[in-house]
C-alpha cells in the first residue's frame, strides 16, 4: 500500500469548526482513520505542528517498509525489531542493490530514535482504542537500562518546580524499558551559538535591509531586526506583534515597552470582552476578525509559538532592550511605520503586513521576511549561512552573548530571553572556539613568563622539543638541532 501525506480540514461535529492537520491517504484514496484520529488527539493536547508531523512521517516510512517486506516475520514484533536496524543502517546492500526498492539511506541516531519512539506512543494508543497487541511492547529493563532510567527521573524532578507536591517515589515504570529502544544518541558538550556578527549589523541595518526600494518594506523589516537583534526575540514571536502592543515607556518617554502576547491565551487589547465573556485573544480574532491564531495554522500562514514562559497573568512576554539605545531607534521608527499603515486596510489586528501588490495588507509571513534577510544580506555583498551567524535566530544568540560579555548575571540572562530554566540559556554562555583560544593564550604566556616557572619553562621552547625525536624530518640538520645549517638558533622564551 502506498500512501500521500496531505492537509486535511477535519469537521467533527455540526459547528463547522474544522481541525486543520496532517494525514495519510492509501492508494485507495482511503485516509488512515487511527492515524487521523491520534493526529487530533495530539492537537489537542497541544502538540506542536513539528511533532504531529513525526508521527505521520514515521507510519508513513513504517507502512512503506511493510508493502516492501510482506513476508518473513514471525510476528508484529519481529517487523518492527526489523524495521528498527534498518532505520540505522538502511536497506542498501554491499552491492549497492536493494531488492525490496525501498532505497533507504542511514538515518541519524537521534532521527531513528525519534521515529521509534513515536511509532511506540501511536501503538500503545492503537492497544487501547482497538484492543490489539504492542508492536513495541515493555519489557524488564537489564542493569545499565534501569540505572538510565533512573538517572533521567532524577534529573527531570529535580528541576520541577512543583516536585515538592509530588511522591518522591521513583516511578515502577524506570525499572521497564521498550523491547525495542533504539540506539542512545553521543553525548554532546553544550554548543557555541553562533551569533551574527557584530561588525555587519550596522551595514545590514542601514543598507541591507534598510536599502529596500519601497520604504515601507525598509521600515518594516528594520524594526523586526531591532525586535530580534536588541530585544532577543524569536523571528516567530515578532510576527505576532500587535499594534496595541507597542506603548510608551513610562519611565523614558524616549523608548517604548514592547510586549508579545501568547497568540491563544494572551489578553485581548484594550480591556475587551467576548460576547461570552472571554478575554483571550483566540476569542477576540474569533469574534471581531473570524481568524484562528497563526500557531494554530498549517502552511505559509502558520508562525509557531515556542515560548513556554510568560512575564504576566496577561500571558505576554516583554521585550528587554540592550542595550537599550536599541529601544530607542524602535520608537522613533515605529511612529513613522504606523503611519505609513494609515492608508493600508487590514482585516486583521497584526502589526507586521505584506506590501507585496498581489498580498496588499495581509500578515507577514515567515517565508516572506526570509526572502527579504536574505535579499538584504545580498545587498552587503553576503549570502546566508548559518554556521557564519547569517540567518535570523542568529540575532537572538548575539543578544544573548552580549548580555554574558557585559557580565549580567545569569538569572537575568534567563528573565531576557523567557527561558523556563536556566540551564537553557547555557548555549549562549559557552565560551566560543575564538575565545577559548584567546584564553589559552593568554594562559600560556603568563605561563611561560611565571618567574615561579622560569625553570621549568625554558624547557618548553620550539627549539629545545624539536633537538629530539625529529631526525628523520631533518636528517642533515639543516633546520633543527643544536648546530643548524640554515637560519638562527633563535630560543623560544
Amino acid at each position: 500500500m502506498k500512501t500521500v501525506r496531505v492537509r486535511a480540514k477535519v469537521v467533527q461535529d455540526d459547528s463547522g469548526v474544522y481541525s486543520e492537520i496532517p494525514v495519510l491517504i492509501s492508494d485507495s484514496n482511503e485516509i488512515l482513520k487511527p492515524l487521523m484520529d491520534y493526529a487530533l488527539k495530539l492537537k489537542r493536547d497541544g502538540k506542536s505542528h513539528s511533532t504531529i508531523n513525526n508521527y505521520i512521517k514515521a507510519t508513513q516510512l513504517l507502512i512503506e517498509y511493510m508493502t516492501a517486506n510482506t513476508s518473513g516475520f514471525e510476528s508484529p514484533e519481529n517487523l518492527f525489531e526489523i524495521f528498527s536496524s534498518r532505520l540505522y543502517i538502511g536497506t542498501i546492500n554491499e552491492e549497492g542493490l536493494d531488492p525490496s526498492g525501498l532505497y533507504w539511506l542511514p538515518c541519524s541516531k537521534q532521527v531513528a530514535r525519534l521515529h521509534i519512539n513515536a511509532l511506540s506512543k501511536l501503538t500503545d494508543w492503537m492497544v487501547e482504542e482497538y484492543n490489539l497487541n504492542s508492536i513495541n511492547p515493555m519489557v524488564e529493563a537489564d542493569s545499565v537500562t534501569q540505572r538510565l532510567n533512573y538517572a533521567a527521573w532524577f534529573r527531570k524532578n529535580q528541576y520541577d518546580f512543583l516536585g515538592h507536591i509530588k511522591d518522591k517515589q521513583i516511578n515502577s515504570t524506570s525499572r521497564n524499558a521498550r523491547r525495542v529502544q533504539g540506539k542512545r544518541s553521543l553525548g554532546k558538550q553544550k554548543q557555541e551559538a553562533i551569533e551574527f556578527p557584530e561588525h555587519y549589523f550596522e551595514s545590514f541595518y542601514i543598507d541591507g535591509l534598510g536599502g529596500a526600494k519601497d520604504l515601507r518594506v525598509a521600515i518594516r523589516d528594520q524594526l523586526i531586526l531591532l525586535l530580534l537583534h536588541g530585544g532577543g526575540l524569536r523571528e516567530s514571536e515578532a510576527l505576532h506583534l500587535w499594534i496595541e502592543d507597542v506603548l510608551i515607556d513610562p519611565f523614558d518617554s524616549d523608548n517604548v515597552k514592547v510586549r508579545i502576547y501568547h497568540p491563544e491565551d494572551g489578553k485581548a487589547p484594550n480591556g475587551w470582552r467576548g460576547r461570552s465573556g472571554k478575554t483571550t485573544r483566540a476569542a477576540y480574532l474569533k469574534e471581531k476578525y473570524a481568524l484562528s491564531p497563526r500557531n494554530e495554522l498549517i502552511g505559509k500562514k502558520r508562525v509557531g509559538w515556542k515560548a513556554r514562559v510568560t512575564d504576566s497573568k496577561d500571558e505576554y512576554i516583554e521585550v528587554h532592550w540592550f542595550p537599550t539605545i536599541f529601544g530607542k531607534v524602535f520608537a522613533k521608527l515605529w511612529q513613522d511605520y504606523t503611519r505609513l499603515l494609515i492608508s493600508v486596510d487590514r482585516h486583521h489586528p497584526y502589526a507586521f503586513i505584506s506590501f507585496h501588490h498581489s498580498h496588499l495588507g495581509n500578515p507577514y509571513t515567515l517565508n516572506a521576511f526570509h526572502d527579504s534577510y536574505r535579499q538584504g544580506l545580498k545587498r552587503i555583498g553576503l549570502n546566508p549561512s548559518k554556521p557564519d551567524g547569517l540567518s535570523p535566530h542568529s540575532h537572538r544568540h548575539s543578544y544573548g552573548r552580549r548580555l554574558r560579555r557585559a557580565g549580567v548575571q545569569e538569572i537575568v540572562i534567563k528573565k531576557c530571553l523567557h527561558h523556563a530554566s536556566i540551564e537553557s540559556q547555557a548555549v549562549y554562555t559557552t565560551p566560543t572556539s575564538m575565545e577559548i583560544t584567546a584564553d589559552l593564550n593568554a594562559a600560556t604566556e603568563k605561563l611561560m613568563l611565571s618567574k615561579e616557572d622560569s625553570k621549568q619553562n625554558s624547557n618548553l621552547s620550539w627549539n629545545a622539543l624539536m633537538r629530539h625525536g625529529f631526525d628523520d624530518i631533518d636528517p642533515n640538520g639543516l633546520l633543527i638541532g643544536k648546530n643548524p645549517r640554515l637560519g638562527k638558533n633563535n630560543e623560544c622564551n
